[in-house]
């Protein structure tokens, strides 16, 4: 008696040359990025968390919306993310969440969610380059240049 199973093949296709990708140099231009790339709809009415692949030369290829939550947080399920980075053979990531209060601090919870998402990342071979909170108005706090990463 023979068993057969599905083979699994995994497949990035490109629609936007890596020559037309924009690549991340500083936080401000992750956070520009973001707020551009985000439903203006809806960044002052619920929170939603989001992760930018980037390759080893820090070239953006996508960003993807991991969770939308609530008025005050969202859950972030660490094995689906992970799932999308590691399928996506990216090596770098940006996270970001949005505040739908307009306040730009990170709470202990976001602390605690980026320690978590570092050690995973750490362990994986990943970069965490910068945690992002972003607000309506297009400003924005990073992690990595306020030293909580």
């Amino acid at each position: 008696m023979s068993s057969k199973v599905n083979e699994i093949k995994l497949c990035y296709k490109d629609r936007i040359t890596i020559s037309n990708c924009p690549k991340i140099t500083c936080s401000q231009d992750a956070a520009n990025l973001y707020y551009t790339n985000w439903d203006k709809n809806e960044i002052q009415l619920q929170e939603s968390f989001k992760v930018m692949l980037l390759n080893n030369s820090n070239i953006v290829k996508g960003i993807c919306q991991i969770s939308t939550g609530g008025i005050t947080a969202t859950l972030v399920d660490m094995r689906i993310m992970f799932a999308l980075i590691l399928k996506s053979l990216s090596t770098a990531i940006i996270v970001c969440h949005n505040h739908p209060s307009g306040k730009l601090q990170a709470s202990e919870v976001d602390k605690k969610l980026t320690s978590k998402i570092q050690k995973a990342c750490d362990f994986l071979d990943i970069k965490l380059l910068d945690h992002l909170i972003i607000n309506s108005e297009g400003n924005y706090l990073s992690f990595a240049d306020e030293g909580i990463l």
